[in-house]
């Protein structure tokens, strides 16, 4: 027996510990944001029904053939800047979302979310399907 064999085992090896740590973290973190999207309430009902003083939305629709309509109106790139412009006018802030067809050229979606930076419309939805 030589003398360096009297080592004291005092040390503990902590990183397989901390490694189990951070999964079970990255767990817990998946899981709370997976569990909080699927909560489903019952709502209380009102007596009567209360007119929303909100800002309406506005929807832009663009088919495969490039066709731009506002809220099923036909509109060019310069009449809905022009229309938006006056919805603007009149409320500060609204809602817009944009719904492409999926065979639509980019450009043309390019061109109105453009528009819709000119006017510094901020709240704005891109609309798509979900997966089947």
């Amino acid at each position: 027996m030589q003398a360096g064999d009297n080592k004291s085992y005092d040390d503990i090896n902590v990183t397989p510990m901390v490694d189990l740590y951070l999964v079970l973290l990255l767990i817990f973190i998946i899981m709370t944001t997976a569990g909080v999207q699927g909560v489903k309430v019952n709502l209380p009902k009102s007596g009567k029904p209360s007119k929303l003083d909100g800002p309406k939305m506005q929807a832009i629709t663009i088919d495969n053939q490039g066709n731009i309509k506002l809220n099923a109106e036909s509109v060019t790139l310069e009449s809905l800047e022009s229309k938006l412009g006056q919805v603007k006018a009149r409320t500060p802030e609204f809602p817009c979302v944009v719904r492409g067809d999926s065979q639509t050229q980019y450009q043309i979606i390019m061109n109105v979310i453009d528009v819709l930076g000119r006017l510094n419309i901020s709240q704005i939805g891109l609309a798509t399907k979900p997966p089947k």
